[in-house]
């Protein structure tokens, strides 16, 4: 057993630390098959274990990599041999939730789905929403900045997060637990920690902003005949609906067809139609003129539908949002690979249009399925080749990821960069910028032991 190991072991108790054959008995996360590969996993159950963990790995110049639900896209969260995989699991404390002040305190491991539970129960919102919310954990959506389904009306994570604690490099803990929406006292260094992906810190604890529980959701699914119908709609939608508008999803046809053809049951809408629209509306407008039915209503006058669904019950609108939440559906089509990028709305057309025209013009069989938020500039394109080799994949990502520049996007929308996006980094962001983020590196983390390798290159944050 390493020494490392040993010294773990004897601040933490067995119980804190996974080592030898436990280790490789571990996924490596959600979207890898391999065993996990770390020296160990250190499990710490409080923010003072965290900061004793890292105090210790930081003198023996050990490489440490945070861990929460393992469900990124983008091998952020991937330990090499030699490393250790640091896991907040055992933190999974609601501290407090108060009803007068919208606030939550929570630990880093407390899922987003527990929080949102906890939220219903005391009348109020947590408005983050994404697929793999069982799993996915309130530090991981802080390290990465996660953006889902609402981000149209509340924002991503970021504008959610009112105050952390998180742990440096060197094991000092950075505490900024404010509660208040408005705070201008300096430089707010919680926001350099957001978005991070565990390369500057570890977050361990955070206060979140809550909202009013809204008694009125609708949800609706409708379908149209051309991508500028998918503006018309998103534009109608969100002048009308009184500032309610919180979801806007858009399933081109590959997508509805192949998800709905997987599931049992009558589909919502027949398949066939070019584009799918989940609507969503909390807290809709008290004006007639507002409803969410006069609203439709109003755009299906104008030919702009061809056809649509309003959900009557919480489970047709389970239904609806399972459709749109069932990617597993998608690997039908064989080995696949993810892709998760912005761009303006009125680009996306051609985006979509070039990319799938390369794809065409190099593997005929090809699949390339799209779908995304649209409302908040997002595409999740999938591909399918019929080959995982290393060669295909920097193929294909260059064909999804070189033309972005010139359409005014990001390599990334919501997932991140982790070790998958880190070699095109500079197709949409500038030199000037990556030289910031590694001075960032270096002022937080000069001996370049936090998640050496996501993001920036190995060895670009050292002094």
């Amino acid at each position: 057993m390493a020494a490392i190991v040993q010294a773990l072991i004897d601040v933490l108790g067995e119980q804190g630390v996974v080592h030898g054959e436990d280790v490789r008995a571990r996924a490596e996360g959600w979207a890898s098959a391999e065993s996990c590969k770390a020296l160990a996993v250190v499990r710490p159950s409080s923010t003072h274990e965290v900061s004793t963990v890292l105090a210790l790995c930081h003198r023996n110049k050990v490489e440490v990599v945070p861990y929460g639900g393992g469900t990124g896209l983008v091998r952020g969260a991937i330990a090499a041999p030699g490393q250790i995989l640091l896991s907040l699991d055992r933190m999974q404390k609601i501290e407090s939730l108060s009803a007068v002040d919208r606030t939550a305190v929570v630990e880093a491991g407390v899922t987003l789905h527990a929080l949102q539970q906890a939220a219903d129960s005391a009348d109020l919102f947590f408005p983050l929403d994404l697929g793999a919310r069982g799993s996915a954990t309130i530090g991981g959506n802080i390290a990465t900045n996660a953006g889902g389904n609402r981000v149209v009306r509340f924002g991503m994570m970021r504008e959610m997060v009112l105050g952390l604690e998180a742990v440096l490099p060197d094991g000092s803990v950075l505490s900024s637990m404010n509660r208040m929406i408005k705070n201008n006292s300096g430089y707010d260094l919680k926001q350099l920690l957001i978005g991070s992906e565990g390369t500057l810190g570890v977050v361990t604890r955070a206060v979140l902003r809550l909202r009013e529980k809204c008694p009125d959701k609708s949800v609706a699914l409708i379908s149209v005949r051309t991508f500028s119908d998918v503006i018309h709609a998103f534009r109608h939608l969100d002048r009308w609906l009184g500032g309610s508008l919180s979801a806007f999803e858009v399933m081109w046809r590959e997508f509805y067809d192949t998800v709905t053809g997987a599931r049992a049951g009558r589909p919502p809408l027949p398949a066939g139609a070019p584009y799918y629209i989940l609507v969503e509306s909390v807290g809709g407008g008290t004006a007639p003129e507002q409803s969410f039915e006069t609203v439709l209503a109003a755009l299906a006058s104008e030919g702009r539908i061809v056809d649509a669904v309003i959900a009557a019950s919480q489970a047709q609108c389970d239904t609806i949002w399972g459709i749109r939440d069932d990617v597993e559906a998608l690997m039908s089509h064989g080995p696949v690979f993810m892709f998760d990028v912005s761009l303006p709305i009125s680009r996306m057309e051609a985006y979509v249009g070039e990319i799938r025209s390369k794809l065409d013009a190099r593997w005929p069989d090809n699949a390339c399925i799209v779908w995304g938020h649209i409302g908040d500039c997002n595409l999740h394109v999938w591909i399918f080749v019929q080959s995982d080799s290393v060669a295909v994949h920097a193929a294909v990502s260059e064909i999804v990821y070189a033309p972005l520049a010139e359409y005014d996007g990001s390599i990334s929308a919501e997932h991140g960069i982790g070790e998958e996006k880190r070699d095109y980094l500079g197709y949409t962001r500038s030199a000037v910028e990556i030289d910031m983020m590694r001075r960032l590196k270096t002022v937080f983390d000069p001996d370049n032991i936090m998640n050496p390798g996501k993001i920036l290159p190995r060895g670009a944050g050292a002094a």
